[in-house]
């Protein structure tokens, strides 16, 4: 496939939502052979076991991750049976497969004549994969990166939720998620009427701020999905920001909510780059103490 442009970007749109809300876009990959069936069996055997995660698709809304149902079923078996053995699946880090990557980029490099002039510094590009059964459901969670969802074959319901709404998403949650937290969150029906909700077709694309919670259910025929995902220096640092206020919390001191205070969030940027850069140089001083006594 060598459609110049995979993407169909409103410049506009863009510009007044990136960062801030959701909003569609279009692609033209739906049929593009690297998400056919087969193919992406040949991505599961090359893909490290770890990096492929695959589970019973008819689970609730909310679902404690340790109590994540199986089927039994082998990654190949999964793929083979995905329209009748109820099971959702992902393939994480796709870019490691050349053909994936060079997709990946040719998406991204679109993504980033958009996003560049807003928050630059477009890094650790990803690529993931959904493939899922009708009817299957992804839980409440959130994610730590820009992601645009390209929805390949079948239907998607997506439900969105305001990420600065602290009624929604507290403080101590993005503290939790950014210490290395799992992504599931627990979903009150009380916030349903809240929901931004998008009915995804072959060929839509749909942009999810960074820590916006969703969850997804497919429509009645089997689901593949490419997610396209990015960090921005920006996005960097608020992980940061929000990782020294865990540890500061950790530590019985309270420290102002990231954004809140620049000043603030000025001295724990710094404070922790120059730990950072400590630890780093202590390491290879380290390294070279142990090489030269042996």
């Amino acid at each position: 496939m060598e459609t110049s442009t995979l993407l169909q970007i409103d410049s506009l749109r863009f510009q007044e939502r990136f960062d801030r809300e959701p909003f569609l876009v279009r692609h033209h990959l739906m049929d593009h052979p690297l998400f056919s069936l087969p193919r992406l069996i040949e991505l599961a055997r090359a893909l490290p076991e770890d990096r492929v995660e695959y589970n019973a698709g008819d689970v609730p809304v909310s679902l404690d991750p340790t109590k994540t149902p199986r089927t039994g079923l082998s990654i190949e078996e999964t793929i083979r049976r995905i329209e009748e053995c109820r099971s959702w699946m992902v393939f994480k880090n796709v870019e490691r497969d050349p053909e994936y990557r060079a997709l990946l980029d040719r998406c991204l490099d679109q993504v980033r004549e958009h996003s560049e002039s807003l928050w630059p510094g477009m890094g650790r590009r990803e690529g993931f994969i959904f493939v899922s059964s009708p009817d299957s459901v992804t839980p409440y969670h959130m994610d730590p990166e820009h992601n645009f969802l390209l929805q390949v074959r079948g239907r998607k319901h997506v439900s969105m939720f305001d990420g600065e709404d602290r009624e929604l998403l507290s403080e101590r949650e993005l503290e939790r998620f950014y210490a290395r937290g799992h992504r599931n969150l627990i979903f009150d029906e009380f916030n349903r009427h809240k929901a931004h909700v998008f009915d995804l077709t072959p060929g839509d694309g749909l942009y999810f701020p960074v820590t916006w919670p969703h969850w997804v259910k497919n429509g009645s025929q089997v689901s593949v999905s490419f997610s396209i995902t990015f960090r921005t220096a920006s996005s960097d640092r608020r992980e940061i920001l929000y990782r020294v206020n865990e540890r500061m919390r950790r530590l019985g001191i309270r420290l102002p909510p990231a954004g809140q205070s620049e000043f603030v969030d000025g001295a724990k940027y710094r404070a922790f780059r120059t730990l950072a850069r400590a630890h780093r140089l202590l390491g290879r001083r380290s390294e070279t103490g142990a090489r030269s006594y042996h």
